[in-house]
């Protein structure tokens, strides 16, 4: 229980996709105008990380790795099909965003309207597929180490969109100087809040 507890903690606060791995980082700015449309889809990025990284941790480990297969037959002892595992471990999460869209787009059209076409880009985001490769990567012992890897990492995501997204809201009524307005800005406080992340690297978990 500790070890998932640290795995889940560690991807929210000293992994976090953002601040520590700059994944992510279209869908960020550009949807992060204001906090509702950063709660939506950062309510959809943690669905999706949790959802697609324990499924491809069982694609990877059951079908695609070398060996996988032998528990179908002997004969399949040696098969490796691990050339499959990008087109794959994609296919898994654009499945899960068109999921993800259609339910949003029947429960809240205002939300489907807001976040427009960044809701099915998630299946390109960068940090969606990040997740399903580092969880690889690391090669966690089981399926829910993975699971919360793949919480965790959504939910550090979550908390980096609404956050700049509040401080955002907030400098509107600030008296920026006019060539920092807009990203120029946003970009410096991402790089501070990546600062000031990096602090939990202290902490032994």
């Amino acid at each position: 229980m500790e070890d998932l507890v640290s795995i889940f903690v560690r991807s929210i606060f000293i992994d976090n996709m953002v601040f520590a791995y700059f994944l992510g980082m279209c869908s960020y700015l550009a949807v992060s105008r204001t906090v509702n449309t950063s709660v939506g889809l950062g309510a959809a990025v943690i669905f999706v990380l949790g959802i697609t990284v324990p499924i491809n941790y069982l694609l990877e480990n059951f079908i695609l790795a070398k060996g996988a297969l032998s528990w179908l037959s002997p004969r399949f002892a040696e098969a490796d099909l691990s050339f499959l595992t990008f087109i794959m471990f994609i296919a898994i999460i654009a499945a899960m965003v068109q999921l993800v869209e259609m339910i949003i787009e029947k429960f809240s059209p205002t939300l489907y309207s807001s976040l427009g076409i960044f809701l099915p880009l998630i299946a390109v985001n960068c940090a969606i597929l990040g997740g399903s490769l580092f969880m690889q990567e690391r090669n966690y012992a089981n399926i829910a180490e993975a699971t919360a890897f793949g919480l965790g990492s959504g939910v550090g995501w979550f908390l980096a969109i609404v956050g700049i997204a509040a401080i955002r809201e907030k400098i509107r009524y600030s008296n920026v100087p006019a060539p920092l307005r807009g990203l120029g800005i946003t970009f410096i406080i991402t790089g501070l809040m990546g600062i000031a992340f990096m602090s939990f690297m202290g902490i032994e978990l």
